[in-house]
Parts: C-alpha cells; structure tokens; sequence
C-alpha cells in the first residue's frame, strides 16, 4: 500500500524543459531520502530510451533497471508544472510524478493511480488546483463524494466458491488503497452475511481506510453450508458518506440489479443515479472477434518501456484492440493507451487475453503474440 504525504507534492512549479523538470523531481527525490544523487542519470537514461509521457498530460519519469540499486525506499515526488512542459512528439506534461521503486513496486502504485490515469476530467482538474489537500485527496482517490466504480464490479466469475468472490472483491479494495491488511485477513476469516437473494455482505470492523464497495457476481448460482450463493459484496467503510448506498442494498429492485444487471446498469443502481463512465467492455467476445491470451515472460513485467513497445505494435494493424489482465481479473481496455497498460499491472506470468475486431484483426493478435513471445524490446 503506497501513502503519499503532503510535502511530497510540489504544486506551481517551473521548468524551461523536460531535462530540467527531471532534475528537479530527482532532487526532490533525493532531498526525501528515497534515492541516491546518481538517480538522475538512470531517469534521463530510461526518458532516451521510451518516452514516460503516460497521456492525460500526465508523465512519470523512473530510473533504469540498471539504477534500482540506488533507490533506498519507494516513493514518488509529484510536480505539477501549470504552464506545461513539452514531454515528447508534441506532448505537453502538466503533472510530472517521479518515481523510485525497487523490483515491481512501481506497478502497484500505478495501478492505484489508475482512476487518475484514465480520467481526461480529473486529470485537467490536477493541472491547475492550487490546493495541496484537494490535489492530494484527488491524486489517491480519496474525494469526499461516494460512488460505486465500474472497475469494482465483477460478472460471471467461473467458481463455486463463497470465499473466492470474497477474495476478489477484496483484492480490487486493496488495490485502490480502501483498506489494509488487516481488514483482509478479517474479511476473508469471518462468515458472510446474507443480504436477500442469493446476494451475502462481506465487511470489517478494522482497516476501513476510506469509502468503497466491490461486487462479484458468480456464473452460475452455488451452495455454500446449505445456502445459496449467487453473489457478494464487499464493503469498506470510513465514515457515513457510504450509509446511502447501504440503504439502497435493501431495495428489491436494487438486488434485482445486482443479480441480473450488466456492470452500467449495476452502478447506476448502486449510486442511485446515472453516473458518468466509459462503458465497461464485457469479458466476453462476439463470434467475429479474434481472441489471443499470452504470458509476459519480462522479468520486471510491463513497465513503460515494454509498454510503449506493445502499444506501438497494437497501433500497426487497422484494429481495435482490447486487453485484460486475467490473472487480476481486470476489465478490457484499449491496448492503444500506455497509461491503460502500464496500469494493468503486468508481472512476469501474467495472463494476458487480448480481443481484436476489424479488418487486420487476426494480424494484429499474431503480430502482439510475436512481440510478447520476443520480449517487448527487452
């Protein structure tokens, strides 16, 4: 779990250029004690090799494979530059987000800043607040109002098993820095609650960091002690800006959602509104799409370089490519996006399943298939 103090953001800073942005985010880096000095030249090494401009006006300079030995502890120095600096190929940085990490520590902090990457709104929001409390607050996903998010919806999970829809909703509220360790440990340990339906209540009296909920819902109806079990929820609970989407739990017509819904249709019943959100690309695949799961071989998984490496090739073929993490039980994405990459939190072994529509889709999953097979660049 990452935590991200205040003085660890720099808001309205200044920079003539990319070099200087990255010199100031290592020595900021290094002031904090996260790194030593010689950092800055493994950052400027990895930003000749790839470009870390993620999109969204959002770039996250880090060192070479080569210069982990020099990170002390992980963590990231944030730079919002208002005025923009010019990244790569056009590309203009307004929020900078240095980061020192060993082994792959990098990737979960990325995935916990994935609300943020995906989001144009939020991002443009980052680019020019002026208050380190709200900036800070927007950054971690930790904003006042509630809502129920679509990547916390799970459907048709293929188990007969109570505690693996339990473990999965708990999985995604770690990820999104919702609770701790604790509140694992005691989630997965204590009995479910039955809500009505077929649908139990999951919870935890401790490491409640902030307000969320997750939902998996199971492929097929089960038993578990001789009740039926269609689907689960797991709620993590900070304070009483939660209790109206608990009340809602109650409604039929809500259950009903849950039970038969797709993941919009769950949300909008869960946040008892129409809630603004990409459509949520269904895990499954029309008869015309061409369909292709492989395994990252990368010893340090998908960082920025092997990402901009398969993004590229993606961007070859006249498809639309889409692209989940099946052993995170991600949702599809764009493989066309970096930031979207980079935030699946590929590991070596990772599952990969990709789904390509168009004309050149077959070539498309064959050519990816080869260049995750030769190593992305690596």
């Amino acid at each position: 779990m990452f935590n991200l103090p205040e003085q660890d953001i720099h808001l309205s800073a200044q920079a003539d250029n990319k070099k200087h942005a990255i010199e100031q985010v290592a020595t900021a880096l290094e002031k904090a004690g996260y790194v030593e000095a010689s950092y800055l030249q493994g950052m400027l090494a990895r930003e000749h090799q790839t470009s870390t401009f993620l999109g969204n006006g959002i770039a996250i300079p880090h060192g070479t494979l080569d210069t982990r030995d020099m990170v002390k502890n992980t963590g990231v120095q944030v730079f919002q530059f208002p005025k923009g600096i010019e990244w790569s190929e056009g590309n203009i940085a307004y929020v900078v987000i240095g980061i020192a990490a060993r082994s792959d520590e990098h990737l979960a902090l990325l995935r916990q800043l994935t609300h943020v990457l995906g989001d144009e709104d939020t991002a443009a929001k980052l680019a020019t607040l002026q208050d380190v409390k709200k900036f800070r607050a927007i950054l971690m996903g930790e904003t006042e109002d509630f809502a129920v998010q679509t990547e916390n919806i799970s459907l048709d999970v293929d188990t007969q098993s109570l505690l693996t829809l339990t473990a999965i909703n708990a999985g995604k509220l770690e990820a999104q820095s919702a609770v701790d360790s604790q509140f694992i440990s005691e989630v997965i340990s204590s009995s479910a609650l039955p809500l009505g339906k077929g649908i139990w209540l999951t919870d935890s009296t401790s490491g409640n960091l902030k307000n969320a909920l997750a939902f998996s819902r199971a492929k097929t109806t089960f038993e578990n002690n001789g009740k039926e079990i269609k689907a689960v929820l797991t709620i993590a609970a900070k304070d009483d800006q939660i209790n109206e989407t608990l009340v809602r739990l109650l409604d039929a017509q809500v259950q009903d959602s849950l039970l038969t819904g797709d993941i919009s249709q769950i949300v909008t019943a869960l946040n008892g509104v129409e809630v603004k959100a990409e459509a949520a690309a269904e895990n499954t695949s029309a008869a015309s799409d061409v369909v292709g799961t492989f395994t990252i071989s990368n010893e340090h998984g998908l960082h920025a370089r092997p990402s901009a490496v398969l993004v590229n090739e993606v961007k070859k073929y006249n498809a639309t490519v889409q692209v989940q993490n099946l052993d995170r039980d991600t949702e599809l994405v764009s493989a066309k996006s970096l930031m979207k990459i980079v935030a699946l939190g590929a590991v070596k072994g990772s599952r990969l399943r990709f789904v390509a529509t168009g004309e050149q889709a077959q070539q498309a999953i064959d050519g990816i298939g080869k260049a995750i097979a030769d190593g992305l660049g690596e």
